[in-house]
């Protein structure tokens, strides 16, 4: 499983000029998802992500959570984050995973997360626009 989060003071995922998902304050979150990915591993990056200390305190000093701040998360699948890019010119995605695993997957990494904060999502597989205003810029990778 690997995620980009990116910091964001708001953001929307648009298909064919149609808002379908927004948050205000948050994360922006690329996930995509890999043949050994299970359960487990979505407890463990959903507990990364929530307590992950990147939003400023009153010092200005990244000290606070998502969970602190009380954030949002906009959520959205992104088979290319596992692109081997090893050989010749165009991209393998021979370690993402196949579409119907990876749906449920996203599905349960999204239900586990709205267990904490409002998550808002894109649509699975579909051809998708992501306007954000990164906040710092801060962009993070984590890989379980």
């Amino acid at each position: 499983m690997r995620v980009v989060i990116q910091r964001s003071l708001q953001a929307k995922v648009k298909i064919d000029n149609d808002i379908v998902g927004s948050i205000d304050y948050g994360l922006v979150v690329l996930v995509g998802f890999t043949h050994n990915d299970n359960s487990k591993k979505i407890d463990e990056m959903v507990n990364k992500i929530i307590n992950l200390r990147i939003f400023d305190d009153e010092n200005k000093v990244m000290n606070k959570s998502l969970l602190d701040v009380n954030g949002q998360v906009l959520s959205v699948s992104q088979f290319t984050l596992y692109a081997n890019t090893d050989k010749g010119r165009r991209p393998s995605y021979i370690e993402a995973l196949n579409n119907n695993e990876a749906t449920k997957l996203y599905d349960e990494f999204n239900k586990k997360l709205a267990n904490y904060v409002k998550v808002e999502t894109g649509i699975f597989g579909s051809d998708m626009q992501v306007e954000l205003i990164n906040d710092g810029p801060v962009t993070i990778i984590i890989d379980k």
